[in-house]
């Protein structure tokens, strides 16, 4: 019998990308879009897509963006040209507007799956797509039930929310043939949630208490706040981060990543200084820098080869969802 130990190891991610080279399509997509009124923003999701893809790397080998720019411009006319509807109804038909409304709290779990099934099928590795089939009651749920038990909960039921989001994104996620699942439990995300509000005790009390005993120190207590709330912001995304894809598996494979509080806070803080001090410009390098960072801290540990994934059936999927989610303002 073969030995299949010999074939299992762990892949690191890698993104090639470069910050002036990506400025360079970027502002050409601005001024294009620009210029031709918003209709180039379809060929500038597309161009900014494949450039990150296409420099994002797993054994060798790159993603692919595959989507068309005229599939995604003709899904955001349809999509604008129901907003406007809904502008003038609102404005000329109150009434009306609110039957619409909610009509559109109903459809809106369509158009997330939609989206996110336009999306993955959009995306390849070694000419495999994936594909996403998540059902109109998993979206409604993630969507509105389990936010609003996590409201009426007092947040006692937050981490539930988290686990159920990415229980429908992942669970409901393939590659090729091959389904992804999704391990953690709401134990996981309960003790992330629980050291947040234990350490936000720990420092917000002492800075409570300066602001009322010493109020001549009082003028730093906002700076100090800022400090919590900023660590605090960090630590919940590289927990989160970092607990999702060791929860995440693909077949026999998996994954792991290895965030660090210092290195993200280091990546942001910089990303942050540097699109201030250049009023914008270096936006796309900070994408660029928080990419290479993120992938430099993903691995998979493939137990075999990738090659072996069938290509699932092709199927036609329409931008439409996605084009609504975006002039409507809601994303995943």
């Amino acid at each position: 019998m073969e030995d299949n130990t010999a074939q299992n190891k762990a892949l690191s991610f890698e993104f090639r990308g470069d910050g002036m080279e990506y400025f360079k399509i970027w502002i050409v997509n601005v001024l294009l879009t620009i210029v031709t009124l918003g209709i180039y923003s379809a060929w500038a999701t597309v161009r900014n897509r494949r450039y990150f893809y296409s420099n994002t790397i797993l054994d060798n080998s790159s993603f692919s963006y595959l989507a068309d720019p005229i599939t995604i411009l003709k899904g955001r006319i349809i999509a604008i040209v129901a907003f406007i509807i809904y502008s003038v109804a609102a404005s000329q038909f109150p009434p009306a507007a609110i039957a619409i409304a909610v009509v559109f709290v109903f459809l809106f779990p369509y158009f997330l799956n939609k989206s996110l099934a336009f999306n993955h099928r959009m995306s390849a590795y070694k000419n495999i797509q994936f594909r996403f089939k998540g059902s109109y009651k998993d979206a409604f749920m993630v969507m509105y039930i389990w936010p609003l038990l996590g409201l009426v909960s007092l947040g006692i039921l937050y981490p539930l929310v988290f686990l159920k989001t990415n229980q429908y994104i992942v669970k409901n996620s393939a590659y090729g043939t091959t389904s992804f699942d999704f391990n953690a439990s709401f134990k996981d995300y309960g003790i992330i949630f629980l050291i947040m509000i234990g350490v936000g005790l720990v420092f917000g009390i002492p800075i409570w208490a300066i602001t009322v005993f010493v109020p001549a120190l009082a003028v730093i207590t906002p700076v100090l706040m800022i400090l919590v709330y900023f660590g605090l912001i960090v630590y919940f995304i590289v927990e989160t981060q970092n607990l999702f894809y060791r929860s995440a598996t693909l077949g026999e494979h998996s994954f792991a990543a290895n965030l660090t509080i210092s290195g993200l806070a280091k990546v942001i803080l910089i990303n942050a200084l540097l699109t201030v001090i250049t009023l914008g410009l270096y936006l796309p390098a900070a994408k660029v820098r928080m990419a290479k960072y993120m992938c430099s801290c993903l691995v998979m540990n493939a137990a075999g080869s990738l090659d072996h994934h069938a290509a699932a059936e092709k199927e036609n999927i329409s931008a439409l969802g996605e084009e609504f989610g975006q002039v409507f303002d809601f994303g995943v």
